[in-house]
């Protein structure tokens, strides 16, 4: 019963994180943050799964890298835009200029 609140609790969260994702569209640091948010709940939900089978745990620490990489790359992208454009707007960010 404790493991079923547990995974509900964590999809509920997920699909939170998702909501954000998709109706928060105006900084880049906000879409970032829900990113992480959603790569948090799935790394709890790896966690679980792989507890209940009772499977090796270095798969997590594999996805945990790769989570990591993806935040330095977020992050490199965030300061390369905010020393360029001066802000993390997407409005003010145009790839095609004229």
């Amino acid at each position: 019963m404790f493991t079923l609140f547990c995974l509900l609790l964590i999809v509920f969260c997920y699909f939170t994180g998702m909501w954000v994702y998709c109706s928060k569209r105006k900084h880049l640091l906000v879409v970032l943050l829900s990113l992480e948010y959603m790569v948090l709940f799935t790394f709890f939900l790896l966690i679980n799964w792989l507890g209940m089978l009772q499977y090796e745990m270095y798969f997590s620490m594999i996805y945990l890298v790769f989570a990591v990489c993806e935040g330095s790359l977020g992050l490199g992208i965030l300061v390369s835009m905010v020393r360029s454009h001066g802000n993390d707007y997407f409005q003010s960010f145009v790839v095609l200029r004229c």
